[in-house]
């Protein structure tokens, strides 16, 4: 078992934050993502997306896909459990999880990849009406989450979660987006800076 894993890209960084909040241990195998890389053979037989990362079972099984590959590991190793628990706690974490993806991260990655000069060559076209509107909506988010933490210690509840870790990951790739954080969001950087706290961040 290995996983293809790029330092630098975001969501690779959520599964490496998964397996340490689960104190699982998992060979990394450096991928560098260049354009000859990304498109060969090899790589997109393993994933047709051509995006990291990818677990590799010991059968040669590939899964990609950031969360479901920290479902596979749940689901082997379900404490502690970071998709909730119980049908209610379960639903709860999957809504956020979805929210963090869908309204906050995508938006975040699509601005980076519309107006970032490093991305014109994965991006293509490039549309830099749309990455600025992606900055609109990834505020926009952010204003729900505050609104949420209002009211809970995590994103999804009382118990951390896979929800907190794509939001944690969303907030940091802001930077590298270059967007800013609102100095409005009290109850956002409440939270931001209780999970970026935990261990797990650093990995």
């Amino acid at each position: 078992m290995k996983i293809l894993d790029t330092t630098t890209a975001p969501n690779p960084r959520r599964v490496r934050i998964f397996l340490a909040e689960k104190g699982l241990s998992v060979p990394f195998e450096p991928f560098e993502m260049n354009m000859t890389n990304l498109r060969s053979e090899e790589f997109t037989a393993m994933n047709p997306m051509q995006r990291v990362p990818i677990l590799v079972l010991d059968d040669g099984t590939c899964i990609s896909e950031s969360v479901a590959i920290c479902r596979y590991f749940e689901e082997s190793h379900p404490e502690p459990p970071l998709f909730g628990t119980g049908a209610l706690g379960k639903a709860l974490v999957e809504m956020w999880n979805r929210r963090m993806e869908l309204n906050f991260f995508t938006a975040v990655g699509q601005a980076f990849r519309h107006l970032h000069p490093n991305m014109r060559e994965r991006e293509v076209p490039q549309v830099a009406e749309w990455g600025e509107a992606n900055k609109a909506k990834c505020l926009g988010a952010l204003k729900i989450l505050d609104d949420q933490l209002a009211n809970t210690q995590y994103v999804a509840g009382e118990n951390y979660s896979i929800a907190d870790i794509t939001g944690l990951v969303a907030v940091d790739f802001m930077k590298v987006a270059r967007i800013d954080m609102p100095d409005t969001l009290s109850n956002v950087q409440r939270w931001y800076n209780e999970v970026s706290a935990r261990p797990s961040a650093k990995a």
